[in-house]
């Protein structure tokens, strides 16, 4: 049930890289909006100076976004009409705003979406891989090992994997990708989308890990990778904790044996070290 003399909440998709990609219609609502609220202000009043606007900014970000919807929805109750913007492409993926959307929805306010470039979209169709069906699983966990706790977990999936990660990363994640995922999948990493400096590079993840960790360069531009899903997971199985726990306690001394399940799985010493006792223990029934 709407509110009644409200204003509305547009979320506006803005350029990736290259700043002619903003819509016709993203360009008029922007010039049609009370307020504009924008992942980074600075980073926005760049675009609304491309296309000649002046508008009063303010900025919505992961720690202040609780406390932004309220003043917000306040602001559209008594009528305004407001833009969200991230820094690039569309508000919510993998950018702040879903807290926003959802407590105007609640509310009863009006939100309307002003469709347009998505780095998740644009990386897909020119990825090589295929598309049908694929899940985005936005940025990996920072620290190795509960990055490969997460590609282990998506081992199985069949869909194209989508993430987006940061140039620092890239090698040590490419790493771990065949760690966990094999190195045969096809994989694509396409760097710069929309910009003057656009590469998209396919290859099997053995190649691509490979490849990167032999180039002295240093990896610029914002990147997504696009793994290619699980092709028979009914079938196709790739050796974990428990195929090789056993086989570790058998050589190995417990601290030992769980350093090297460390090593190949990721995780804690704990994750593995109670684990590998309860396989040394003698069998009861053999007493």
């Amino acid at each position: 049930m709407s509110v009644s003399g409200s204003g509305t909440l547009y979320v506006v998709a803005t350029p990736i890289g290259n700043l002619g990609d903003l819509t016709v219609r993203a360009a008029e609502v922007l010039a049609s909006v009370d307020r504009i609220a924008a992942e980074d202000t600075r980073h926005t009043r760049i675009l609304l100076q491309h296309i000649g606007v002046s508008k009063r900014l303010f900025s919505l970000h992961q720690h202040n976004e609780r406390a932004r919807s309220r003043q917000i929805i306040d602001s559209l109750l008594r009528g305004e009409d407001i833009a969200l913007v991230s820094d690039a492409g569309t508000p919510l993926i993998s950018d702040p705003g879903y807290l926003l959307v959802r407590d105007c929805l609640a509310t009863g306010l009006p939100v309307l979406t002003v469709p347009g470039p998505s780095a998740v979209t644009a990386a897909l169709a020119v990825s090589g891989l295929p598309t049908d069906r694929f899940a985005f699983e936005g940025f990996l966990p920072p620290r190795s090992s509960a990055r490969r706790r997460m590609l282990q977990d998506l081992a199985k999936e069949p869909r194209s994997l989508v993430f987006f990660e940061s140039p620092r990363r890239l090698k040590a994640t490419l790493a771990d990708m065949v760690r966990a995922l094999g190195g045969v999948r096809r994989v694509s990493v396409l760097r710069e989308l929309t910009k003057r400096f656009e590469e998209t590079v396919l290859a099997t993840l053995d190649e691509m890990a490979e490849r990167f960790e032999n180039d002295d360069h240093p990896v610029r531009g914002e990147l997504v990778i696009i793994v290619e899903g699980c092709r028979d997971p009914v079938t196709q199985r790739l050796i974990g904790p428990d195929d090789v726990l056993p086989i570790l306690a058998e050589h190995l001394q417990p601290g030992a044996a769980s350093q090297v399940a460390i090593k190949l799985f990721g995780g804690r010493r704990n994750d593995y070290y109670d684990r590998i006792l309860a396989l040394t223990k003698p069998d009861a029934s053999d007493s």
